[in-house]
């Protein structure tokens, strides 16, 4: 049981690597006719780029090895402190974008550093768990990683906060760095 387990744990991190590295889905669907003004999009442009660093760090999803459990272990916590890496980076550059030229921007901003933050957290307390797990019965630890990549949910649209702010929304149609991050998600690596 114990190395179906490992096993289940390890398909379902894999399985979700590709979501991981381009878990930054584009953007939601766009407001009604009209385009942004020029600071809008560069404001977007900012707040892609940030959030887009979290798709352009290399993050090596763990291999399936379910007959050396010790080596799966220490992948998994490699992989969930690369994780949490990401998030930290790119939740500490949308706290640095700057205001935004548009009323709600900079709460939308926050809200997605903050949401960027607390995934970074998980992943940071699931390597922890990981690495204290025993490496020849390593449910809890696998479990706790499997209980964050799970997380990732919340991050299946980044940009769901701008949806109050309908001149950023559409900004996101032309800021290239956004255009980029949509390039970014539709070949994800694992």
């Amino acid at each position: 049981m114990r190395r179906s387990l490992v096993a289940t744990a390890a398909v379902a991190a894999l399985a979700l690597a590709g979501c991981t590295t381009g878990g930054n889905s584009g953007t939601s669907s766009t407001p009604t006719s009209g385009a942004a003004t020029p600071e809008a999009v560069a404001y977007m442009d900012k707040v892609c780029g940030s959030a887009s660093e979290f798709a352009k760090i290399d993050k090596t999803s763990p291999k399936l090895d379910a007959g050396d459990p010790a080596k799966l272990k220490a992948e998994m916590a490699a992989y969930m402190g690369q994780l949490a890496d990401a998030f930290a980076k790119s939740a500490d550059g949308l706290k640095n974008v700057g205001p935004s030229p548009v009323a709600g921007g900079e709460e939308a901003v926050n809200k997605m550093a903050e949401t960027f933050t607390s995934l970074g957290a998980v992943f940071a307390d699931a390597k922890v768990k990981v690495e204290q797990a025993d490496p020849n019965n390593a449910t809890g630890g696998l479990q706790a990683a499997g209980e964050a990549i799970a997380k990732l949910s919340e991050l299946a649209d980044p940009l769901r906060d701008l949806k109050a702010v309908p001149e950023l929304q559409k900004a996101t149609q032309t800021a290239p760095k956004c255009q980029e991050m949509q390039r970014l998600n539709v070949a994800p690596t694992s």
